[in-house]
């Protein structure tokens, strides 16, 4: 493992900002600020205002294990690493810095006075003490080392090519590699800023310090040969692998990383997957990624695609190398020029010789690689070639691509743990890992008790809901049913059709049988006016013309413009006439439309495709009963609006914009009723840029549309309050939310009004965590309505987890929800029934959900209207609503306006 074990980690994030420090862009940096501007002083994360007290009591444990800290007065010494080869031309590889670091403590132990390292992988290097020089310069040689640089003449590399045996003899063997090392002092970091993370108090050197425990873990974890992603570490192990197919595989590891909390300094360790190539023989993973059974089928540009950059170990010379791609002729037909001794006077002539041939001269008979390309690890034009069935790819490589469908509902699948078994699993991680044997976690003083933390829960009393006729609906375990009720509000289904884009579906039982669950919900909904089929001719049509000549049918026979539109896809995921259909409906003529895959059509189902058509149709399935009354503490007293704020990105690799949605409620006092408003953003860029965007006397932001629309369906009144969910962002970008996301909307509401002053109330809510909660005595998961506010949350600040949903497979996750800023003055336990109310308000199913429903409908509008155009082909001025960018990058393509018909609707349920 040791060749290998560091050429993919993925670094840990940054420590976060603390919490008085703001980051800024650096082009808004021009010049000190005017003299006669004063500087707006940051809000700070606002403090616990104490534990919530409702609910039955539940003892509970948790994934973090106490740590023990000694107190001393030592330094943690950090140096920065630069790493140059003999030609002092920079190291660019990610995994060779922590082989030469590794090779540079073995040979230089002595004159670092036996020093322990706690490497990052990259620039910064940490010790207990500093070592006997401040600056210091090393030179180390590695042997065999992998580096991907390539063998003199463009032959084949290794000794089992020209350019091993058939090498003029030197000192070091061939792949030996010459290192220069400078390791310069940095700063010191006080360990006593431990104390700092247990008391909350979030400094440069608290969160310094707990950066450099974490980097020990990972550290540790490097040395016995892990993948390292972030702070999470995987084994080579087989039984830690799940085949998803398509040459992909599941690797299931550990998280491990420490957090201060409540009761002190606490180790959180969780099982986290990650995706990786699957090892063994290149041609078998090329088979299994395209999905055919002979080599003669393989697509060799997609191959090249796929291949470029892995790392491959070739046969008999057991030497590793990285795929730069495959020649350009077979292996009988590529040749290299060859350079061998002439045995009369000693001089070396260069002869042309296939791949094929060579490796026949050198007795290695090829079974099947003489028709197909040779792998190529060198590059242009200097390459370096390899048969292909003597490579072989070398375990633990991750695979960044998106997943299938397919892999990932096999990747769910084949990862799901009951709550025991990840119990179980995650006391054997610990045990693995050992890590009260590390030396640099001994000398600071750190050691990890092996048992659970012991936590107290409490399960809160599920929100009674309404029903029509103002029947009442109990939920038990987080599920309700509609079973002999009819929808709480409904609409009318008239001037309506269907059309079918080639779906296999009986369209006439379809269109019965919903009408007959629609009359029983209280729908009223006529018979469609037609049902418009695709022509067969148009099936392999480009997708946009097979939507316009869907329209010129509609428009042909309809006597007017359709209210509704039912359409029939032929897949559910990934088909291509999804986006532009909803594009042009949603865009171009604002119909509202719900689309559907229909396989196996029952009652439930169509109960479920009630529900959606019902809320974008300007319906309601259910309300809470406090919502009725209205009692909501603090909402339902003055006026208040409630944002969704999400951001979604593309998938890895995928050079597409951003798309950022804001939802927004309406008709106060309802806090089920939402509209949404989205924008594209600079890709991958998380802090919303588009919340305020002023424009002359106009502001084209995201929240001004929310605020006239809430002014307009509320009776002509201002919210007076304001909350705001925001979803995506890690514990670094808090201070950026509470400063420069909440001053855009700060703004907003000042443009409109000049003297208006809501109050606000921030929250951040996080699914990507790693705390998990198990029964005591049960070997089941915890119950719906879990909240845990004790033990394992912030020192200091107002967090807690909530588990609202039944997690009815696998182990629940709860969701972890920070209050950021509160003008309005929550409790913890008014706080804590709030969000979890908001939990049952989904207007697109029967159950709680993990999460909010203004963020899950956020996460909704963003990815719907993110379809509505591929992002190549979307035109720099196609509308008004978008883009934004940072000076000096590419304009940001804007999305299409959606029809001021569909605006206001809940057209993403």
């Amino acid at each position: 493992m040791g060749s290998h074990d560091g050429e993919d980690e993925e670094l840990p994030p940054p420590p976060p900002v603390p919490p008085d420090v703001v980051p800024i862009k650096a082009e808004d940096v021009v010049g000190e600020p005017p003299a006669n501007k004063p500087i707006k002083p940051k809000r700070l994360l606002m403090d616990r205002p104490g534990i919530g007290r409702k609910g039955q009591l539940a003892q509970l444990y948790s994934n973090h294990f106490k740590v023990a800290v000694k107190s001393t007065e030592d330094f943690f010494f950090h140096y920065y690493v630069n790493l140059k080869y003999e030609d002092d031309q920079p190291v660019e590889g990610k995994g060779i810095g922590r082989k030469v670091i590794d090779k540079l403590q073995q040979t230089y132990r002595a004159e670092l006075s036996n020093k322990d390292f706690a490497y990052d992988g990259e620039k910064s290097l940490f010790t207990v003490g500093g070592l006997p020089q401040k600056n210091n310069e090393f030179t180390v040689v590695l042997e065999d080392a992998s580096t991907g640089k390539t063998a003199a003449n463009g032959s084949p590399g290794g000794n089992d090519s020209p350019g091993g045996g058939d090498r003029k003899r030197v000192r070091r063997p061939y792949q030996t590699k010459t290192f220069k090392v400078e390791i310069n002092f940095a700063a010191k970091v006080p360990m006593s800023a431990i104390g700092q993370v247990i008391r909350g108090e979030e400094t440069e050197n608290s969160l310094e310090a707990l950066r450099v425990l974490d980097i020990i873990l990972r550290q540790h974890s490097a040395e016995q040969g892990c993948l390292l992603v972030k702070q999470s570490f995987f084994y080579n192990n087989p039984s830690n692998f799940v085949d998803l197919g398509g040459g992909v595989m599941g690797c299931r590891g550990f998280h491990s990383s420490f957090r201060g909390t409540q009761s002190g300094l606490s180790l959180n360790v969780d099982v986290s997957t990650t995706m990786i190539v699957k090892p063994g023989p290149v041609i078998d993973f090329l088979l299994s990624n395209q999905n055919v059974n002979d080599p003669s089928r393989i697509d060799w540009q997609k191959a090249k695609r796929a291949l470029k950059g892995l790392r491959i170990r070739t046969t008999p010379a057991n030497a590793e190398f990285k795929i730069f791609g495959l020649s350009e002729r077979i292996c009988k037909e590529q040749t290299f020029p060859l350079r061998q001794r002439n045995g009369s006077n000693g001089d070396c002539d260069t002869i042309d010789i296939t791949v094929y041939d060579y490796y026949a001269k050198k007795g290695i008979d090829l079974k099947y690689s003489g028709d197909l390309p040779c792998i190529n690890t060198g590059r242009a034009k200097r390459p370096t070639y390899f048969p292909i069935e003597l490579c072989c790819l070398v375990p633990l490589q991750r695979y960044t691509k998106a997943l299938s469908t397919l892999q990932r509902s096999s990747l769910v699948e084949k990862s799901r743990q009951k709550p025991q078994e990840r119990m179980t699993v995650l006391n054997d991680a610990l045990q693995r890992s050992n890590y009260d044997s590390d030396p640099m976690l001994r000398a600071c003083g750190v050691s990890v008790a092996p048992k659970f933390t012991q936590v107290e829960g409490r399960i809160l009393q599920a929100p009674k809901l309404k029903a029509g006729n103002g029947d009442d609906i109990f939920s038990r375990n987080g599920r309700w049913n509609f079973t002999n009720r009819k929808f709480y509000q409904t609409c009318s289904v008239d001037k309506w059709a269907v059309v079918n884009f080639s779906a296999r579906c009986d369209v006439r039982n379809l269109i019965r049988d919903l009408m007959r669950n629609a009359s029983a919900k209280g729908i009223q909904m006529e018979e469609p006016f037609d049902v418009f089929e695709e022509s067969p001719s148009m099936r392999r049509a480009p997708v946009s013309r097979r939507v316009d000549d869907m329209f010129g049918q509609i428009k042909s026979k309809l006597p007017g413009a359709p209210r509704f539109l039912m359409c029939l896809l032929p897949e559910r995921k990934n088909c291509e006439v999804y986006g532009p259909w909803k594009r042009k409906c949603l865009a171009e003529f604002g119909i509202v439309t719900q689309c559907l895959a229909p396989t196996r059509v029952n009652d439930p189902y169509l109960l479920n495709l009630l529900m959606k058509i019902n809320a974008k149709l300007g319906g309601l399935n259910s309300l809470l009963q406090v919502e009725a009354s209205p009692s909501i503490p603090h909402v339902s007293e003055v006026p208040t609006i409630i944002l969704g704020m999400d951001v979604s990105h593309g998938h890895p690799g995928q050079d597409r914009p951003s798309v950022a949605a804001v939802v927004s409620s309406r008709q106060w006092p309802l806090i089920s009723k939402y509209r949404a408003s989205v924008h594209t953003q600079s890709a991958r860029l998380e802090m919303m840029s588009s919340l305020f965007k002023p424009r002359g006397t106009d502001d084209d932001g995201l929240i001004r549309e929310s605020l006239i629309d809430f002014y307009t369906s509320s009776g002509k009144r201002k919210p007076d309050h304001i909350i705001i969910f925001r979803d995506g962002v890690s514990e670094s970008q808090f201070t950026q939310v509470i400063n420069i996301e909440l001053d855009q909307i700060i703004e907003a509401c000042k443009f409109l009004d000049e003297k208006w002053s809501p109050k606000f109330t921030v929250i951040v809510a996080q699914k990507n965590h790693h705390t998990k909660f198990f029964q005591t005595g049960s070997p089941d998961n915890v119950l719906p309505g879990t909240v845990v506010d004790n033990k394992v949350c912030h020192p200091k600040n107002f967090d807690f987890y909530m588990c609202a949903h039944a997690g009815m497979i696998g182990t629940t996750r709860p969701t972890h929800y920070h209050v950021l800023h509160d003008e309005i003055g929550f409790s913890a336990d008014e706080m804590q029934e709030f969000v979890h109310s908001l939990s049952y308000v989904y207007q697109r199913s029967t159950t709680a959900i993990s999460v909010v429903a203004p963020i899950c409908y956020a996460h909704l509008a963003a990815a719907q209207v993110g379809t509505f155009l591929k992002f190549e082909e979307m035109s720099d001025t196609s509308s008004s609503q978008g883009g934004h960018t940072s000076a000096g990058s590419a304009p940001v393509p804007e999305l299409p306006r959606l029809h001021e018909k569909v605006r206001s609707s809940m057209f993403f349920c």
